[in-house]
């Protein structure tokens, strides 16, 4: 490799203030300081054009590091600002982890409105700003006793909820609550939310392959993973970012209906997991609960239901109610019982782990 045209990549430390990183960050993408890394990066040098490498594994377990050049961040942040009408000197809040894309466009986003966001992270005392970024299981939270986070929540103009689906319920719920909330889907790979409601940002193209899966292009997509760009290449044809999902257009929206993998076959009859999940948001919506399966040999895959509470819940009425939306099929063959759900990335259920404190469960 020709180091000549590479630059140093620098791994953030926790103890890293935000002013330093906003300074720091405003370096990288001018490119007269070093590229920043955020998560978990092995690489210790990017090409030239990379200004920001964000590590993840995602839901296979395979560490990918997403390189993103100037352009891609910069592109995504004036999207996303113009998409709110954020207007120069409104703030954004920061209430996401700093290992993952949807904080660093926190800080991309505040570097274009010339502001610094305020670091809520670890803070009890929430600050009125304009703008805010959180996942669903925050909002769940929000509207489930975080009273704090839901008068932050109302107070600001808009509220973007990405990182994994929001479900209908929980929107219509935070609507009703006075929380302004614009639901966002993207990936790392395309700098995080492209699509704002079902609406590609400017720049950005959303379209369904003849498999049923979403494809994304425009100028918010990733370079390259840096430690698998062969990985890189077969996910991109013709400048096309081919994600995990599946999707429809629904008068002209974007309707994401769950990943490639998450549709499993019991009794001879198959069943999306992410169907059952919301339509469990949908009929129990106080409930925060994810959808598994374990291998049977009865059912093939027997599908289990994961339920974050410390209490019982009605697990007939639940298998009734699922019967009744989704067919026999998705009554659930078993039930985890969980303090809270584990998950991934920035709000990702992980379900990996949801079968192996299954099996667990099962063996003690």
């Amino acid at each position: 490799m020709d180091k000549s045209s590479q630059r140093e990549l620098r791994t953030l430390g926790a103890a890293c203030s935000i002013s330093e990183l906003m300074l720091d960050l405003a370096k990288a993408l001018a490119g007269n300081g070093p590229a920043l890394g955020f998560g978990e990066i092995a690489s210790t040098s990017v090409p030239e054009r990379i200004a920001v490498v964000i590590g993840t594994s995602g839901s296979t377990g395979k560490p990918k590091e997403v390189a993103l050049g100037a352009p891609a961040l910069i592109a995504s942040a004036r999207a996303s600002n113009n998409f709110l009408g954020a207007k120069f000197g409104e703030v954004w809040s920061l209430l996401l982890p700093l290992t993952h894309i949807a904080a660093v466009n926190v800080l991309v986003r505040c570097l274009e409105l010339g502001t610094t966001p305020v670091d809520l992270r670890q803070s009890h005392y929430f600050r009125k700003v304009d703008f805010t970024a959180i996942v669903p299981t925050q909002l769940f939270r929000a509207l489930n006793g975080d009273d704090a986070l839901l008068e932050h929540l109302r107070n600001c103009q808009k509220v973007l909820v990405g990182g994994a689906a929001l479900p209908d319920a929980i929107r219509t719920r935070a609507i009703e609550s006075g929380i302004n909330v614009v639901s966002t889907y993207g990936m790392t790979e395309t700098s995080g939310g492209c699509v704002y409601d079902g609406s590609p940002l400017e720049g950005v193209t959303a379209e369904i392959d003849s498999n049923g899966i979403i494809k994304i292009f425009g100028s918010t997509n990733a370079s390259t993973y840096l430690n698998n760009p062969q990985e890189w290449e077969s996910s991109n044809i013709d400048g096309w970012f081919i994600t995990d999902d599946r999707g429809k257009f629904v008068d002209g929206k974007l309707v994401v209906e769950g990943r490639v993998d998450d549709v499993i076959v019991s009794g001879g009859k198959k069943l999306s997991l992410s169907a059952v999940e919301v339509a469990l948001s949908a009929g129990f919506p106080q409930i925060e609960c994810a959808a598994f399966a374990l291998d049977d040999a009865e059912w093939g895959s027997a599908l289990h239901l994961a339920i974050a509470s410390n209490h019982e819940v009605d697990r007939l009425g639940i298998s009734h109610y699922l019967a009744a939306a989704l067919g026999d099929v998705a009554k659930p063959k078993g039930f985890l019982m969980l303090p809270s759900l584990p998950t991934f990335g920035v709000g990702k259920i992980d379900r990996k782990a949801l079968v192996q404190l299954a099996l667990h469960e099962r063996q003690s």
